[in-house]
Parts: C-alpha cells; sequence; structure tokens
C-alpha cells in the first residue's frame, strides 16, 4: 500500500508518500480502505514536534472508508460497509471510560498523535472505534467532522455547560473547530458573535449563521462586542488561539462568564488577573477532545443535516507536501480533506 509517512519532526520537506506494508490484522480489529482523511492543526503540531509522538508515524486523525478484512472477534461489521472513525482511544476500562468519560481515561490517546494515523491507503484499527456511515453520507463529509465536532461539542455542551439563550464569542469562524462550534451554538439556540480576517470569511460566517461577524484586522473587538452586549459582555468566550487573542478574551467576558479553551495555535504563555475572575466570578475551563457520547451526538446532528462540516479544499492523498503548506499558511475555510 501507499501512505504519508515521517520518520523525523520539522517542516513539510519531512512528510513522504512511500510504498509500505500492508497493515496486519489482529482478531478485535478491522481493515479500513481509507477513501478520504480529513486534516487538522493537529497534524502540524505533530509534525512540527509534539513531545514524545511515536517515530516513524503515519499522520491524520479523522478517516472514513470501506471495510475490506475483519477480525476473528469482530462481529458487528461485515466487508464492503462504508465506516468513518471516531479518533479518541482509550481503555475502556477504567472509572473515567465507564462513566462515559473516555477523554478523561489515563491512557487516551489521539490517532495520528500517539499511534498511526488515517493518511494511509490502508488502516488496521480497534473495531469500537469504527462507526457505519448512512448512505447519503459521503467520505469526504465523514472524515471531516469527527476530531473538531467532538471537540466543539465537549467545549460547550459538556466542559463550559452552555445554556439556550446565552451569547457565546467564538474565535476563527473559518477554521475546523471554530465554524462547527458555530452551528453547534446555533442548534442549542445561542446568539454567536465570531472573528474573521477578511470579507470572504465574513460570509461564510454568515452563512453558519453568526448573528454578529467582526474582523480582528481592522474592528476593535472588545468595543464592539460591549456594544452589541449592552456593556454585559458575553457568557461564554470559545479559545483555541491562545496568546495573541487571550487578554481580548478576558475582557470581553461578562459576570459569571466562562472561557473554555482546546488550544494554544499562537502560544501557550498568557496573562491572568486573578481579581477579574474572582470579583466577576468567572470561570477557566481546560477541555480536550471529546467522549465518545459526544461523537455520537455530533453523528446524530450530521447525519440529520442540522449540521454541515464545510470542505474547503480536497488535495490527492499523494500531494501531503502541499496540503501542509496550504493548511499553514491558515488561509483555509473549514475542512482540508485527503483524497486517496
Amino acid at each position: 500500500m501507499k501512505t504519508v509517512l515521517f520518520e523525523e519532526q520539522g517542516d513539510p520537506s519531512v512528510l513522504q508518500w512511500i510504498d509500505y506494508p500492508d497493515p496486519i490484522l489482529t482478531p478485535s480489529q478491522v481493515i479500513i480502505d481509507i477513501k478520504a482523511a480529513a486534516m487538522n492543526h493537529l497534524d502540524l503540531w505533530v509534525r512540527r514536534g509534539i513531545p514524545n509522538a511515536p517515530l516513524p508515524m503515519i499522520p491524520g486523525s479523522d478517516g472514513a472508508g470501506v471495510i475490506s478484512q475483519i477480525g476473528d472477534e469482530v462481529n458487528d461489521f461485515n466487508i464492503g460497509d462504508r465506516v468513518v472513525i471516531q479518533p479518541l482511544t482509550y481503555c475502556g476500562n477504567c472509572e473515567a471510560c465507564k462513566n462515559g468519560q473516555e477523554n478523561f481515561c489515563q491512557s487516551f490517546g489521539i490517532i495520528g498523535e500517539s499511534e498511526l494515523g488515517t493518511n494511509s491507503e490502508k488502516m488496521a484499527i480497534d473495531a469500537k472505534y469504527v462507526y457505519k456511515i448512512p448512505d447519503n453520507m459521503d467520505f469526504e463529509t465523514a472524515a471531516a467532522f469527527p476530531l473538531v465536532s467532538e471537540t466543539a461539542y465537549t467545549m460547550l455542551i459538556h466542559r463550559a455547560k452552555m445554556n439556550r439563550g446565552e451569547t457565546i464569542f467564538i474565535w476563527g469562524a473559518s477554521s475546523g473547530v471554530g465554524h462547527i462550534a458555530i452551528q453547534i451554538a446555533k442548534v442549542f439556540g445561542c446568539t454567536v458573535i465570531t472573528s474573521v480576517g477578511d470579507a470572504n470569511k465574513a460570509e461564510f460566517a454568515k452563512s453558519l449563521g453568526a448573528d454578529l461577524v467582526l474582523n480582528y484586522r481592522t474592528q476593535n473587538i472588545v468595543d464592539e462586542v460591549k456594544k452589541y452586549t449592552d456593556g454585559k459582555g458575553v457568557d461564554i468566550v470559545f479559545e483555541h488561539v491562545g496568546t495573541t487573542t487571550w487578554d481580548i478574551s478576558t475582557r470581553i467576558l461578562g459576570l459569571g462568564g466562562r472561557i473554555v479553551t482546546c488550544g494554544a495555535t499562537t502560544g501557550a504563555k498568557v496573562n491572568i488577573d486573578l481579581r477579574h475572575i474572582f470579583y466577576k466570578q468567572q470561570s477557566i475551563i481546560g477541555s480536550t477532545m471529546g467522549s465518545v457520547a459526544a461523537f455520537k451526538a455530533m453523528f446524530a446532528l450530521v447525519s440529520e443535516g442540522k449540521i454541515t462540516p464545510h470542505i474547503g479544499k480536497l488535495f490527492p492523498m499523494s500531494q501531503i507536501v502541499d496540503a501542509h503548506n496550504y493548511l499553514e499558511q491558515g488561509n483555509q475555510i473549514g475542512k482540508v480533506v485527503l483524497l486517496t
């Protein structure tokens, strides 16, 4: 088979598209012929140098395809089934897993970070991470939603406890996780304020249902948010940017508000004024990936057409270097998907 592989971490030039041995099937696994694999910023971070990532690595957390082989212990699938991969791995036996909090499992991992990923023509994976997709869902859509969707759903619903009628500020409307978060907030009856960097992305954000779209390059985010909310600020800030946006995030947060964060794209070091936290009774909440329940909830919303992952760009998987360079530039709208 052909696969994407890097043997050392670095810039996109370390990525190879090479012949590689076919995966070996174990009794609890299925082998999937991958048809589509969506990219995430996690792919970039793992390639650049996340510590302790095993090498050599096949990147990619999201994928969809067709089952071509089935292990002896697998009873729920047939050869030819069209499937999607749930990218969080977990033990299934600890208290967190038993309580439906798999992303709190002490041994949790992410496909494409802690173990070999989806950027390959074939992939062996434990059947518990595999779900059948409906006939009307194409492989590109199936591949595009899992990681960003269970992340965004967990941030808003499970961690920040978003309530109907609240006002949510979401950074990065055109990002993978941002454009899904906007749709989740609207489905749950919330007002959405979001940020973009140009007019094309502003139109995209409006098409998702955002109530107020602000250009962070030309508008004062703090002033505009305070004006829109009559000085109250927002109930939730959906953070995944980090250093560049953190100060603004704290300044637009209202009384009893929550900042929920899943990333630090522009840096991890921020300043916090504790007086604002305790006087305004605010909360800062961390969130990583999501539970199986979050995945299933989002799978249902996507299957029902209530939420749609936007696919902004397709690349042949063989053009993996070009795909990484494109995602590095930050000009994408929605998801970038690789096709085998």
